[in-house]
């Protein structure tokens, strides 16, 4: 009889301790969210909202800060005066480049956005225009 107490609690132990390791996430991958189609892109109404978001405040991309200069009237001239857009092959603009993570840390620090990558890209292949 003492015996069957003690199987049985073993066995009750052992099946809780499966049914808490089944339970158990190492890590939560973030869900990335379907860009779709984007449409026309401008810099005024598109691009220039990106960098007042993320790019353009103190310390980071803004006048005097890190280069290129993303404040609104200075970014055309810096991206395109600063070599970072590439026209001819825009996934190789070296602004999409540090977007994605590519190259360094992906900006903004808080991580890639797909959309704002999206948006940036359909612009440069647009033509990169200052519309």
């Amino acid at each position: 009889m003492k015996n069957k107490k003690i199987i049985g609690m073993a066995s009750l132990l052992g099946m809780l301790l499966l049914i808490m390791n089944a339970c158990y996430y190492d890590e939560v991958l973030p869900v990335d969210k379907p860009v779709g189609d984007i449409g026309n892109v401008t810099f005024s109404a598109d691009i220039i909202p990106i960098f007042n978001a993320s790019c353009n405040v103190t310390g980071c991309h803004s006048g005097g800060g890190q280069k290129p200069n993303l404040t609104a009237v200075s970014a055309y001239t810096s991206l395109n005066n600063g070599g970072y857009i590439n026209k001819t092959n825009p996934e190789n603009s070296l602004l999409y480049q540090w977007m994605m993570g590519d190259v360094g840390t992906p900006m903004p620090p808080s991580g890639s956005d797909a959309t704002y990558n999206a948006k940036v890209l359909k612009w440069i292949e647009l033509g990169a225009l200052n519309n």
